[in-house]
């Protein structure tokens, strides 16, 4: 029941935090200064999915963690590590041709990394994984 709770209680201080965040914001709101804030939305929108999920088979008494979910984690960490490193590559054989802040491409790269993360883990989960 911990594994459930828990997960549920650091979104609930972190839907908090950024509600504060945006409400004690004082600067007028475009598309890029957004992005901050719609990417926030979009962990917070897949944190609630994982949570919902992980509730659910708790209600049913499945095993929360059973061996077709732990496999599907390891496919697609492998497979985000893998285009991972070009994303790093691409970085950073633009960087030297841009004027863009260094800690701002990290950033970027980090932003990047786990946007490949939520995809790859989205195309193993509803895609299925072949018998190798």
């Amino acid at each position: 029941m911990k594994k459930i709770v828990y997960p549920f209680i650091l979104l609930l201080l972190v839907i908090i935090t950024s509600g504060l965040w945006f409400s004690y914001s004082s600067e007028t709101f475009s598309l890029k200064k957004m992005s901050p804030f719609l990417f926030l939305i979009f962990v917070i929108g897949f944190a609630v999915f994982i949570g919902i999920k992980h509730l659910l088979s708790f209600k049913k008494g499945k095993p929360i963690e059973d061996e077709l979910s732990k496999r599907t984690l390891v496919k697609a960490s492998s497979i985000s590590f893998y285009v991972s490193i070009y994303l790093w590559l691409f970085i950073m054989y633009y960087s030297d041709k841009t004027e863009i802040e260094s800690h701002t491409i990290i950033g970027m790269g980090i932003l990047g990394m786990s946007i490949i993360f939520a995809i790859a883990w989205a195309v193993t989960y509803f895609g299925g994984i072949k018998n190798e």
